[in-house]
């Protein structure tokens, strides 16, 4: 009897080794940030800024955005889902891993506030971030995206304190249908007329 229960036990120990084994072996790698900021500097910062916070209105600030959302919009540009035709060439060469290795460097900086720069939008900009237009249905925008432009990590991006150009850029885009990735925003925006989207992502610039 002592036998067989020493066996029963030795076989017990060693399934529960090989289970925690198996699991250590299909767990994901952890991103690694030093990797991201290396690729990041030879691939992105021409562009998007030595610091992630880009100086160009055209081009987007990426510090503190969620990772997955980061990785979501690299992958799209990869499998042109998102078109551009400037991002798909950049990032053709990035593997999953070093989307992810970007994202997490991204997210691990600290993003600088930007401003409104139109007082007289700046009001109607609000206005339909925070309460939307009721009588047109379209949603207010801190539902998703949250009061202060923080987002909702795995969700939502980051939006405060964006380049209104850029925002004007994408809400256009979504509107008019050239960016397909994101039927929500396509329905939102299909009811925004250039003075909405302009007063929103004024707004947006200020937001902290």
């Amino acid at each position: 009897m002592k036998l067989i229960a020493t066996l029963i036990c030795s076989s017990t120990m060693l399934l529960g080794a090989v289970s925690v084994s198996a699991s250590q072996a299909t767990a994901p790698a952890k991103p690694d940030i030093a990797k991201g900021e290396a690729t990041y500097t030879a691939v992105c910062a021409s562009c998007h800024g030595a610091d992630d916070n880009s100086g160009a209105p055209a081009n987007p600030k990426l510090s503190q955005q969620h990772p997955a959302y980061t990785v979501k919009q690299l992958q799209e540009f990869k499998s042109s889902k998102r078109a551009n035709p400037i991002m798909s060439g950049m990032v053709v060469a990035l593997s999953d891993a070093d989307m992810k290795n970007i994202a997490a460097f991204l997210s691990s900086k600290t993003a600088k506030s930007g401003f409104a720069k139109e007082k007289e939008l700046v009001a109607l900009g609000e206005r339909i971030y925070r309460g939307g237009v009721s009588d047109r249905q379209i949603a207010a925008c801190a539902g998703c995206h949250s009061p202060t432009g923080a987002g909702i990590p795995s969700q939502y991006p980051r939006l405060s304190g964006q380049h209104a150009d850029y925002t004007i850029t994408q809400l256009t885009s979504f509107r008019d249908g050239v960016r397909k990735n994101s039927l929500q925003m396509n329905q939102v925006a299909s009811k925004l007329n250039d003075r909405e989207i302009k007063a929103v992502a004024d707004y947006i610039a200020g937001l902290r």
